[in-house]
């Protein structure tokens, strides 16, 4: 891997069930994201993806790319535009930086609206220091939650941190529940 690597484009295509079973599988039981009537008195066209099943999709495209020889070690993201369905989300990537057995890989994922997602993820290769069965970094994922779309608009907030148990931990201004494995 070099910097300037382009991973291949990944497409998902924006479903209901998606959006529902993510919501249901991050404990994310906010009626946004499974009820398309309470969406709409909340002033949104319909139900919307959670920013817990965007982080797990992230992962799965990094992981994707580089194989079971590297684990997620940091993943930043930030959230614009919501992801509603009947959209796809197409998700691209470029490494930015290589230091050892780490690679920081930038990503972006757009739907017909524009960018659902930006941000950057940090691979290491299992075996190197704080490889596989290590106990996860304190900043081992960060939520930047400054564009969480809700029914009824955006919120700011600024919470960011992790949790071994949980695996996502997201702080003021961000939706809440535990996180979706990678």
């Amino acid at each position: 891997m070099r910097v300037g690597d382009e991973l291949a484009p990944l497409e998902i295509p924006i479903t209901r069930t998606l959006i529902v079973a993510g919501a249901v599988a991050s404990r994310d039981y906010q009626d946004v994201h499974h009820d398309a009537e309470a969406a709409k008195e909340k002033g949104s066209p319909d139900i919307f993806m959670n920013i817990l099943t965007t982080n797990g999709l992230v992962g799965r495209f990094v992981t994707d790319h580089f194989g079971p020889g590297y684990r997620l070690r940091k993943v930043a993201i930030r959230l614009g535009a919501p992801n509603y369905p009947g959209d796809t989300m197409v998700l691209t990537g470029t490494v930015t930086a290589v230091e050892g057995d780490d690679a920081e890989v930038r990503i972006t994922g757009t739907n017909g609206k524009g960018r659902h997602v930006t941000g950057s993820v940090t691979v290491t290769a299992q075996g190197a220091e704080g490889g596989a069965g290590a106990a996860p970094d304190a900043d081992a994922v960060a939520v930047a939650d400054d564009a969480v779309h809700t029914g009824s608009g955006t919120r700011s907030g600024s919470g960011t941190g992790a949790s071994a148990d949980s695996g996502t931990r997201v702080g003021a201004g961000a939706e809440s529940g535990s996180g979706v494995a990678a």
